[in-house]
């Protein structure tokens, strides 16, 4: 065990400090705090898909935000939007890592809902990857069982 750790230990040039080198596991937990909460809610017990609306600027946050991002003005207007929107770009990931909610190869999209000012980044699937394109039409498909998560919308699909 002394060996192990005189390799992960060492004194730092003409002072009195050790420096460790390893790492330390925390696990944590993330709230998504009011606004985020009812916009996941509403997606699952209704279905429905709600952004907040900026009484000075007239833009509409999908995902819903509590602080307009060009004014500074609380957000308390609550707006539902469609569940259809268009593509506004996408990337696809050859490749697996461990965040990744499906398997490769996954179609991710900036779709912006009509109704939004804004775009939100989510899966897309059933797309024929010869007809994939910016300015493509998509609407929501939500989950069969839905628990309070941004997966609850399974994926954005073609119209």
């Amino acid at each position: 065990m002394a060996e192990l750790m005189q390799d992960r230990v060492e004194k730092l040039k003409d002072l009195d400090v050790f420096v460790y080198h390893g790492k330390i596991y925390i696990p944590n937990t993330y709230t998504a705090g009011a606004v985020g909460s009812r916009f996941l809610i509403e997606i699952r017990d209704n279905k429905k898909i709600m952004g907040t609306r900026c009484s000075t600027c007239d833009v509409v946050y999908v995902p819903a935000r509590s602080v307009c991002k060009h004014c500074f003005s609380q957000l308390d207007k609550w707006v539902e939007v469609s569940d259809k929107g268009t593509l506004l770009t996408y990337t696809v990931a050859g490749q697996s890592n461990g965040v990744q909610p499906v398997d490769p190869p996954i179609i991710y999209g900036i779709v912006q809902l009509d109704g939004a000012s804004t775009g939100m980044v989510h899966m897309l699937s059933e797309v024929d990857f010869e007809k994939l394109a910016i300015g493509m039409r998509v609407r929501a498909v939500f989950a069969e069982k839905r628990v309070g998560s941004i997966l609850d919308i399974k994926y954005f699909a073609p119209l």
